[in-house]
């Protein structure tokens, strides 16, 4: 402290001139420790996105239309090589600035009385390119100052990193890295010593590299830099021949386009970075061609767009991401991301509903479900093949993705909870409520994205695989497509969102996808295990397929991204196919094990699905698999004890059997409606016998079911070409088809049928019911509307 006052009595006693030079000295000072800009190079980069092992798949120019590529940490060793013999030979040993090329530059400048030659080391050079100031004395001055702070701050690496990533290389070309692939077609770690010679001479006059003029004068003064490499032996005779003979370039090449939408996404979201992707160059160039085939003969059918994903389960990265085809060509809505755009989604998000009503022990995983005609609200969904089976298992429902067992599923399971299950699962695109979608949420009444559906998909593998491998459920988290570490993207959920032993089955029920209309895959011998879904949306707009085995994910989209729909556009005759031959680049992997902790043995009752009922036949119990919670679940109420007679013939009670005797048969019954379309597809059903002449006055049950139209149904009637009334057929099912049935339109009898119970009716507006009676005195009746 003492000390510190005599420096400052001093001071004090100083004169006034010595004092402000001593507080100039000390401005300068800070001013010169200060003096460099926190960012050096305040210029717009073109962006870069390459793959995992950091080769190029595309780029996009810069804001101001210069290809300029972000700095590169590290040069090729020829090239710096190159640069330091021809612009600053003493380059390792100056500290920022050369006196003696100053010097000498200031000698050639009076003897040629104009400015030819600058002295500039290349540290100046690239504060001339960082400040970007008219040429001056001045500026020359500010150059000579920043240069040696520049020295004093950052290595000799950097700083040549920084002069090659800056320096103009004619055109709109700025740096070693864009002119290297812009003029040679590779990247700079591949420059040979002609172009590494090329690309050191080119900044001290840009102007040379034009593919019309100047040749002459640009290999002139590479060659002379050649010449003295090889004065020096730093290349050998051999490389100086070669180099020597190597032409320029004949025209700029065209950087490389693969992933185009990935890379502009990328753009759009890191403008200016390079971004290093887990895409696999390789694959991604063979995914990328297997869709141009395919879209080659799709577009035979007006459809043009054809968008895929493949992912690796395992690491949770993407490996190939093509989100449209002919993006070159900017037609037809190649331009459009598919992947990332909303599509309806037809039958895809079934597999969800399935899982989602195992794991909570709502449906058994073969539970039989209806397939019949059904109107609910005036909703009337139909099979795609427009047929109906009667009833069908689950797990046979969701292979062949039939729309009434869903739809029924999905009533029975809750429009709402299924919406927020679909939320929690990813698809955050369903932004309206589940009322606005209703039932039709399940056959297409929605839109997601193709990102989102694999995702989905994606998780419910992962979900076994991670409950195989050490008995834990993985995080909800997205696919990544750049190297960020995982931690920096999950979102973890407080839950899992699938239970493995459900997505098990769910995995292994869509490894039997052979549905009627689709192609016979099981007969293509290079068919491996996978587990498929296609969707298919309303019009013939989309067609998707998704695949999942425990190493791999393929997602597939086709149609149009105007929306316009196409003959034949289904998933499976189109998007599954491309899927497939995408399966087949894929290494083979084996299957899922079973997660046998999280499911339980349990007799199931083979026709039914259900748990063993008292009376199911040990003949049709099988042991299988099912979720714990489907413990909870129904036993079997189809396998019905009945009584006949002792020859079979007929039901019989025990105060009217008399003489034909009795005995006690379990018997599967199934509703009439059900029935009726059931035994057209399984002729072994067997419908209930009738009731013995002896005791027909006490048989129980209605025999009888309505299958159009449905109960309060609303009908519209419009008239025939010919002006008369329109008119409606009404159907009946009757568990003993042969018998006769009478009909009664409001009280008015119509006719009788037999056999096929079919009436043609043609009512006035308004309310009516039909009333059908058959010789048993069994009555139905059935109210309407003609509106």
């Amino acid at each position: 402290m003492h000390k510190t006052n005599n420096y400052i009595n001093k001071f004090k006693k100083l004169s006034f001139r010595k004092k402000a030079g001593i507080i100039t000295i000390l401005a300068l000072l800070i001013w010169y420790l200060f003096c460099l800009p926190s960012t050096l190079f305040d210029t717009p980069y073109s962006t870069l996105v390459s793959d995992q092992k950091g080769e190029l798949l595309g780029a996009r120019i810069s804001e101001d239309g210069q290809w300029r590529f972000p700095p590169t940490d590290s040069l090729p060793s020829k090239y710096k090589t190159c640069v330091i013999q021809f612009e600053d030979r003493g380059f390792q040993y100056h500290p920022g600035v050369n006196p003696f090329s100053i010097a000498r530059a200031f000698v050639q400048n009076i003897k040629a009385r104009k400015i030819v030659s600058g002295g500039s080391t290349i540290t100046m050079q690239t504060v001339r390119l960082m400040r970007n100031e008219k040429r001056t004395y001045f500026e020359k001055s500010i150059e000579l100052i920043w240069a040696t702070r520049l020295e004093l701050t950052y290595s000799k690496n950097s700083i040549l990193a920084l002069y090659a990533s800056h320096a103009p290389m004619g055109g709109n070309v700025v740096g070693i890295d864009a002119a290297s692939w812009r003029y040679f077609g590779h990247d700079a770690t591949s420059l040979s010593w002609a172009e590494a010679a090329t690309l050191a001479v080119l900044p001290n006059a840009p102007s040379l590299m034009h593919f019309g003029r100047n040749r002459d004068a640009l290999v002139s003064k590479r060659n002379r830099l050649l010449s003295r490499l090889h004065d020096k032996q730093i290349i050998t005779e051999t490389d100086y021949e070669l180099a020597l003979s190597e032409p320029l370039p004949n025209h700029p090449h065209a950087l490389p386009q693969l992933a185009p939408h990935l890379v502009t996404q990328i753009y759009l979201q890191q403008p200016g970075q390079h971004v290093q992707t887990t895409i696999q160059k390789s694959l991604q160039m063979q995914t990328e061609d297997v869709l141009n085939r395919w879209n080659g003969e799709f577009s035979q059918n007006g459809i043009h767009n054809l968008a895929a994903l493949v992912v690796d389960l395992q690491s949770n990265e993407v490996l190939a991401y093509s989100g449209n085809v002919q993006f070159d060509k900017n037609k037809a809505g190649s331009q459009v991301d598919i992947i990332q755009s909303f599509r309806s989604t037809g039958s895809i998000l079934k597999p969800f509903l399935y899982c989602a009503m195992l794991q909570e022990g709502v449906m058994l995983p073969g539970e039989l479900l209806p397939d019949v005609p059904i109107n609910i609200g005036g909703f009337s969904p139909k099979n795609f093949s427009l047929q109906y089976d009667g009833a069908v298992h689950a797990d046979e429902a969701l292979a062949r993705s039939l729309n009434v067992p869903s739809v029924v599923s999905l009533r029975r399971y809750g429009v709402p909870k299924f919406h927020q299950f679909l939320q929690k699962v990813g698809l955050s695109s369903l932004r309206k409520s589940s009322e606005h979608y209703g039932l039709s949420l399940i056959l297409g009444g929605a839109e997601a994205t193709l990102w989102e559906i694999a995702n989905g998909f994606g998780l419910m593998a992962r979900t076994v695989s991670s409950y195989n491998s050490d008995q834990t459920y993985p995080t909800t988290e997205d696919f990544t497509f750049t190297t960020v570490s995982r931690s920096e993207k999950s979102n973890s959920s407080a839950s899992p969102v699938f239970n493995a032993g459900a997505a098990w089955l769910t995995l292994d029920a869509l490894t039997n996808l052979n549905r009627p209309e689709e192609l016979d895959w099981q007969s293509i011998p290079s068919m491996r295990k996978v587990a498929w879904k296609t969707g298919t949306s309303y019009g013939f707009r989309d067609a998707w397929a998704v695949g999942v085995t425990p190493r791999y994910l393929v997602a597939v989209w086709t149609g149009n991204a105007s929306g316009e729909g196409r003959p034949g556009l289904t998933g499976a005759r189109t998007s599954a196919q491309v899927m497939f031959d995408l399966f087949n680049l894929l290494p083979s992997t084996g299957w899922f094990d079973v997660p046998y902790n999280e499911l339980t043995e349990t007799p199931i009752c083979r026709e039914s699905g259900l748990l063993q009922g008292a009376y199911c036949p040990e003949s049709s119990i099988d042991t299988l698999l099912i979720p714990h919670k489907g413990l909870q679940g129904n036993t079997c109420f189809y396998h019905k004890r009945i009584h006949l007679s002792q020859d079979g013939q007929y039901q019989v009670y025990q105060q009217c059997a008399g003489e034909r005797g009795i005995m006690p048969v379990s018997w599967f019954v199934l509703p009439p409606s059900w029935a009726w379309y059931y035994k057209q597809q399984h002729p072994d059903y067997r419908s209930l016998p009738s009731f013995s002449p002896e005791c027909l006055s006490g048989s129980r049950g209605q025999p009888m079911q309505f299958i159009y139209p449905y109960a309060n149904a609303k009908l519209k009637l419009p008239k025939q070409l010919d002006g008369s009334p329109g008119k409606a057929i009404f159907e009946l099912a009757h568990h003993q088809p042969s018998a006769t049935v009478y009909w009664h339109l409001d009280n008015e009898y119509l006719g009788e049928t037999s056999d096929v119970h079919q009436m043609e009716l043609s009512p006035k507006r308004g309310e009516h019911r039909v009333t059908v009676v058959d010789e048993e005195g069994n009555a139905l009746a059935i109210d309407f509307k003609v509106e």
